[in-house]
Formats: C-alpha cells, structure tokens, sequence
C-alpha cells in the first residue's frame, strides 16, 4: 500500500478488497434486539438520543438473528435460558461477534455464590468477543466495547471470523459447589434463620 500512496489524484483512495470489506463490516454492525436483565435498560439507553449508538453505524437492532451479526447479551444468563442464547447464535450468519454484558453476563456477578441457577459466565455457552464489565456498566462501557469489537473486524484477514470449537451448554452438576453453610440441610436451615432475623427491621 504504501507504494502506491499519494500517487493518485486527490478525488482517488486505493485499498484492498479486504479492506473495504472490513470497513464495511466495522461501519455497519447490527446488533440483536436481545436483552435478559437489568443491562439491558443500558443497551436501550445506548440506542437513545443521548448517546446514539447509530454513531458507530450499529443503530439497526434487528428483530431476527438471521439478520443480526452482534450479539450483545445484556443481563442474567440462566440456565433455563442458555440453550435459547445458543441456539440463537447458532442462528446468526458468520462472521458473528459476542460482547458480554454486565458482570452477571462475565461470570456470575452477584450470584455466583448462591445462584444456583444462573450460568457462571457467558462464555460457557457461546465464546465472547468483547467483555464489559460493570452492575450495570454505563453506556460509555458499552460504546468503548463496540469500539472494540469494530477494532476486531478492522483487523480481520480471511473474510471470514475462524469460529472456535463448539462449547458445550453448561449442565448444573459439576460448576459451584454448595458453600460450606449450605452442605446439609440442617446449617442450611440455620442460616436462613439467621438470614431472616438479620434482615427483620428492628423496633422503634
């Protein structure tokens, strides 16, 4: 490229064919109408006036994945709810990007503990691009991972993302332990008193 720089009228740009394309990919992200929890108040902010998303060419929420090429998955993941984040993405047409939303969505969040029943991180279910971290991260968090992901197809060199290996959707068996004040059902009672008694507000 470089030979050929500036030896061109004013009115001319050579480049590649691969990278137009990319360009034309970064410029043009769709993301998934698709939010599980609380981020996803944050995505919606993100497509509003006040920060416009449709900025960075990534305005177009689609309603299907057949049309979208970015998933942001924003909010909770349950495990009632992974085999439908997959599937959907298995849906969506390569190249596909993932950006996590959220520290639920990265691994757990808050319930990583004692949420038995939510998915200890996305990445178990379909593989992630872009983490955002936050509870909830502002919608400058999820611009800057934006940015990364168009950073992502910017340097992309064979037309097409290399998909990784398939991953498994994660089953309950075998993921967290039960913490030690849960392991029988007799501590598990007493905590939950305690919890009880802990959270009764106290008389005037």
């Amino acid at each position: 490229m470089g030979v050929l720089e500036g030896r061109f009228e004013e009115s001319v740009i050579t480049t590649s064919l691969e990278q137009a394309i990319n360009w034309a990919r970064e410029s043009s992200m769709w993301p998934m109408t698709f939010g599980l929890a609380c981020c996803a108040i944050e995505m919606m902010a993100t497509g509003a006036s006040r920060y416009d998303i449709d900025r960075f060419g990534a305005g177009a929420f689609r309603a299907t994945p057949r049309q979208a090429d970015l998933m942001i998955v924003a909010g909770t993941v349950n495990y009632k709810m992974a085999s439908r984040v997959r599937r959907l993405y298995n849906q969506m047409p390569d190249p596909k990007f993932v950006i996590a939303m959220g520290a639920c969505t990265c691994g757990g969040g808050p319930y990583y503990k004692y949420g038995y029943n939510v998915v200890k991180g996305v990445d178990l279910v379909v593989p992630v691009d872009v983490y955002v971290p936050g509870c909830p991260p502002r919608p400058e968090a999820l611009l800057e991972g934006l940015m990364r992901i168009q950073d992502k197809v910017k340097g992309m060199k064979d037309l097409t993302k290399n998909q990784p290996l398939d991953v498994p959707i994660p089953s309950r068996t075998g993921y967290v332990l039960v913490p030690p004040e849960l392991s029988t059902p007799e501590l598990a009672d007493a905590w939950a008193k305690k919890n009880k008694e802990l959270a009764t507000p106290a008389k005037a």
